[in-house]
């Protein structure tokens, strides 16, 4: 007996014995190791564990382990698996393998228990049902083959993104999801596994079941037998079509906008030179400059509400004659609800931003009793064309200039560098313009059935002038803007007419200290300071009861939530803007005042 027990004692498996009441008469070094400490003999029962559980993690009584069922039943129980806790708290997956002993006669004298630790095997379950949890749940294509290229497993995400079921493509050569020109890469990647090289992310082309061809990020990892042979590959393929099509709009956003902007700067370049050397004087300079690049900068604006690729006709008339305010009783608007192309909406502008200013400086609209006449068609003979025409009455009496000016030769190459045309007639009781301008074949014609009739009624501007003449001069003015041009331009047009600029901010820290220590009059906020919102800074300056307005290139919709009524200068401004917004801040109320609502 004592030679079993020492034969016992240098396994390296746990093992240990009871009598016919299951009170542990043995147990070798394995099976104390197992259960972390060493049970007294001849008292503990059934089995030395500190704690037991069951496989799902119940508490298991003593009396309930496989060792007490086979001792109470006089048969082996197999099949089991239980959890053992040692005093320390750590613990143990086993398997038991009880067998009953009996003599010579029969009878049981008791029992043999193996205790298989399968701790490592669980864990390794556990981590293998893990794994294929996340196979059959990616969204990504996960697919096995052997080194030959013969494919030999296919995951949901496979099928989602090839459009195969695993049925039909397993079995099939990987080649199948490779388009001809690719092929090589495939006999790159067998060669490089077949030296147990991972092959890392790379993009690449694969084919679908439809023929598409689909953009893919694509990982490789060789696959092992348990003697660590290169058996097979495991590949991992992501779609990322979608986000190479991003990628490739992002570009040719990026190098649209790049041209937008050159194209615009080089516009602008060209008007401040073309404006610099028509100009009768600085002033006249600067007026006539700075008005056309508020006419790009409103086309721009509405283009901005359609994605910039469109622009009503009426909405352009509206920006460019009537400044974007009510309808001047001395106006009247006809035609078709069209929409124009972004080019073709930017030249209209400043045509009518010419025409406009000519006529509130020189014609028409420079006198109470002038009107002018609108009006404006499709035209689908010889490709399409936008017809308007232009009839100023009841101004000064119209004289025809000697020498063309740099406005009538601005409509003129603006029309006729795109194959449209231009007449211009002098009449006595006021000037009358004709204005073809070509138009792409795409310009909504299924809108030109709608008439757009508006006739004059009383007008009010935006920009009611004081009742009498008033005087900036002696104002405290605060202007609080982050570009310090536009903060010195702001200055300069308000130091013209005798205000006393005060202080100046260009941060959100730094303007909420001005407004705190400085009086002034008036204030013009800049609607966005850096990327930081000015909502608090706005609050700030209406409880202290400091009339201010917002000066923003944004629109309305970039203004804080509560103050979108606010009186707003619309960048770029001209002097005249400038000193008005500040005028009907002194002059019309104690308060922010907000700009009436189109109706």
């Amino acid at each position: 007996m004592n030679e079993a027990f020492a034969l016992l004692d240098a396994l390296p498996v746990a093992i240990y014995t009871t009598d016919a009441d299951g009170r542990i008469t043995y147990y070798n070094d394995a099976a104390a190791e197992l259960w972390g400490h060493r049970p007294e003999l001849g008292s503990a029962q059934w089995c030395g564990s500190w704690r037991l559980y069951w496989s799902d993690g119940r508490p298991m009584r003593h009396d309930e382990c496989p060792m007490a069922q086979t001792l109470k039943e006089g048969r082996p129980v197999l099949g089991v698996e239980a959890i053992a806790e040692r005093p320390d708290g750590t613990r143990v997956n086993f398997a038991p393998h009880p067998t009953p002993l009996r003599d010579s006669t029969g009878k049981l004298t008791g029992a043999i228990n193996l205790l298989t630790d399968i701790t490592e095997r669980r864990q390794s379950e556990i981590e293998s049902a893990k794994l294929a949890a996340i196979v059959v749940s990616s969204d990504d294509a996960i697919v096995s083959k052997t080194l030959d290229g013969r494919i030999t497993s296919w995951n949901a995400g496979a099928s989602r993104i090839f459009g195969y079921e695993a049925e039909e493509i397993i079995g099939q050569l990987v080649t199948q999801l490779i388009p001809p020109e690719l092929y090589g890469e495939e006999t790159q990647i067998l060669a490089k596994l077949a030296n147990g090289e991972r092959v890392d992310h790379y993009e690449t082309v694969r084919l679908a079941k439809d023929g598409r061809r689909i953009e893919v990020s694509l990982s490789v990892s060789p696959v092992r037998d348990g003697r660590g042979i290169v058996v097979g590959a495991s590949k991992v393929a992501r779609d990322i079509t979608e986000r190479k099509q991003s990628e490739k709009l992002q570009r040719l956003l990026t190098e649209e906008l790049s041209h937008r902007v050159k194209n615009t700067l080089a516009t602008v370049q060209s008007i401040a030179s073309q404006s610099l050397d028509r100009a009768k004087s600085q002033e006249d300079f600067i007026s006539s400059f700075s008005g056309r690049i508020q006419a790009i900068a409103r086309a721009h604006t509405l283009l901005s509400q359609n994605s910039f690729e469109r622009a009503g006709v009426e909405e352009i008339i509206r920006d460019q004659v009537l400044l974007g305010g009510d309808d001047d009783n001395r106006i009247s608007l006809t035609g078709p609800a069209l929409t124009l192309d972004q080019q073709s909406a930017v030249h209209l502008s400043l045509i009518l931003h010419e025409l406009a200013t000519n006529a509130r400086k020189y014609g028409a609209l420079s006198a109470p009793s002038g009107r002018l006449s609108i009006s404006w068609t499709m035209r689908t003979q010889n490709g399409l064309h936008l017809t308007l025409d232009w009839h100023e009455s009841g101004g000064p009496r119209v004289i025809a200039p000697v020498r063309s000016g740099f406005g009538t030769t601005l409509i003129q190459q603006t029309l006729q560098i795109h194959g449209g045309k231009v007449g211009i007639q002098y009449e006595a009781q006021g000037l009358s313009c004709e204005v073809s301008l070509p138009l792409p074949e795409d310009s909504g014609l299924s809108a030109a059935k709608q008439l757009v009739s508006r006739r004059p009624r009383a007008w009010t501007p935006i920009l009611e002038p004081p009742t009498k003449k008033d005087t900036l001069k002696g104002k405290r003015i605060i202007i609080i803007e982050d570009e310090p041009i536009i903060a010195m331009d702001m200055a300069a047009c308000l130091t013209e007419v005798g205000c006393e600029i005060v202080g100046t901010a260009g941060s959100l820290e730094m303007a909420k200290q001005l407004v705190e220590d400085v009086d002034c009059d008036a204030a013009l906020l800049d609607s966005n300071l850096s990327g930081e919102h000015v909502g608090d800074l706005a609050a700030l300056l209406t409880r202290r009861k400091i009339p201010f307005a917002f000066a923003s290139g944004y629109g309305r919709e970039g203004l804080p939530q509560g103050f979108r009524d606010a009186l707003l200068l619309s960048k770029p401004f001209a002097p005249e803007q400038v000193r008005a917004v500040v005028e009907t801040l002194l002059y019309r109320s104690p308060h922010v005042i907000p700009i009436r609502q189109k109706t």
